[in-house]
């Protein structure tokens, strides 16, 4: 649906928020929109589960990182660079414990990292097969609870500044 396009969105307010440029927001705008383009290679059974993931089969939806590398990163453009960084590094968190490989802090690219939140924030705000929606305050209240493990401490903070663009952009895409 909307999640590739709402990332986006809310990745080039952090961006910008962060001191990008505008070009540069610009760019991650688009290329943060290809931050699952793996799951294309994750069977529908486990994308789909309505329940928790068993073991195997989140090991099997913890490739889609890889998957989206390999396949963005085979044009040598910007944008493809960009993009493919994205897809491989979604999923690490800033204390070492994400995936695929385990990096930690600035180690993880800036792009990454705040693809990491909005990405978090999204999932936690919108209905899946697997969970309700929670609410803003609820998502908001457990991206706080997880700053300097799961994110970027100045990311984060950037995100919680710009609170309620980030509500107005969810709240655009809603209509």
């Amino acid at each position: 649906g909307c999640h590739i396009w709402r990332i986006g969105a809310y990745a080039s307010a952090i961006a910008r928020a962060s001191g990008w440029t505008f070009d540069m927001a610009s760019e991650l705008k688009l290329s943060a929109a290809m931050h699952d383009t793996g799951k294309i290679g994750i069977p529908d059974s486990v994308l789909k589960k309505p329940g928790k993931l068993d073991t195997k089969e989140w090991d099997i939806m913890k490739t889609h990182t890889t998957i989206g590398y390999d396949i963005l990163s085979k044009n040598d453009t910007a944008f493809f660079h960009l993009s493919a960084e994205i897809a491989l590094r979604h999923h690490e968190k800033w204390n070492g414990s994400g995936y695929p490989n385990g990096l930690k802090g600035e180690n993880i690219p800036e792009s990454a990292r705040i693809v990491a939140i909005c990405d978090v924030f999204d999932a936690l705000t919108m209905k899946r097969s697997y969970k309700p929606a929670w609410s803003v305050e609820d998502s908001f209240a457990e991206i706080e609870k997880t700053i300097g493990t799961h994110f970027d401490p100045e990311i984060a903070e950037c995100f919680m500044r710009i609170k309620p663009e980030i509500i107005e952009i969810k709240e655009s895409w809603e209509k």
